[in-house]
């Protein structure tokens, strides 16, 4: 294993664990020698992980540390590159100006033989973005994350329209539509609205009464629906 990889797995290992873990047993998870394993931690505790512990004792890493860019692994970089350009392209206008801004700064550290490779990627994501509803998408997304109430002007599949009000906490991206989760007052139960039959979007000053995420995790159970798993 090269040893930037070794440094990210490592600090990958030391993130699963919220009490100390003894040096013998990341040394066996991660197939290195104790001797390998203090070096790491030590140049770790370099850049500014903060790592307690000692042999003997345990080690725990407190949170707050970032591995910078540079370490990604090919595969991992490319991973990012093919999210961020599919973002640029299926995201409303904020979401393609924090990629943009994410990429940057990524690329900003990297080597430059490395950066060359991601300027030249062969990953493209070349589907037709619409932006009519790019102010809707951005007044859920704050919505969601201030927990408030949203007034909604909504159109069935049939044409009819109707005023809702609801509690927004999730949105979903799908291959042709976009789609808000909610609780529906008017039904008394959850309710999946698209995107574009969103006539108008009010967000209002008043939190709704549940945290957004008990309202995920009861809509996953209900549907059956595993969490991502990051």
């Amino acid at each position: 294993m090269a040893r930037a990889q070794r440094l990210l797995a490592l600090m990958q290992e030391l993130r699963r664990h919220r009490y100390p873990v003894t040096g013998t047993r990341l040394a066996g998870a991660l197939g290195i020698s104790a001797r390998t394993l203090y070096r790491d931690i030590a140049t770790l505790r370099g850049q500014g992980a903060d790592i307690e512990g000692e042999a003997g004792v345990g080690y725990l890493l407190r949170p707050g540390f970032v591995l910078p860019p540079l370490m990604l692994s090919d595969e991992e970089a490319e991973a990012l590159l093919l999210g961020a350009r599919w973002v640029a392209r299926r995201g409303d206008e904020a979401q393609r100006a924090a990629a943009a801004q994410a990429m940057a700064k990524i690329a900003a550290v990297l080597p430059a033989e490395r950066r060359s490779e991601m300027e030249s990627s062969t990953l493209l994501v070349a589907v037709p973005r619409d932006a009519r509803n790019d102010e809707v998408l951005q007044a859920l997304r704050r919505a969601i994350r201030a927990e408030r109430r949203v007034r909604l002007q909504y159109r069935d599949e049939k044409g009819h329209s109707s005023q809702r009000a609801v509690w927004p906490f999730a949105l979903g991206y799908f291959e042709q539509v976009r789609m808000l989760l909610a609780w529906c007052e008017l039904r008394a139960d959850y309710r999946s609205f698209r995107i574009d039959r969103i006539e108008d979007c009010q967000v209002g000053e008043e939190a709704y009464p549940r945290r957004r995420h008990a309202l995920l995790r009861e809509w996953r159970e209900r549907e059956g629906v595993e969490a991502p798993a990051f």
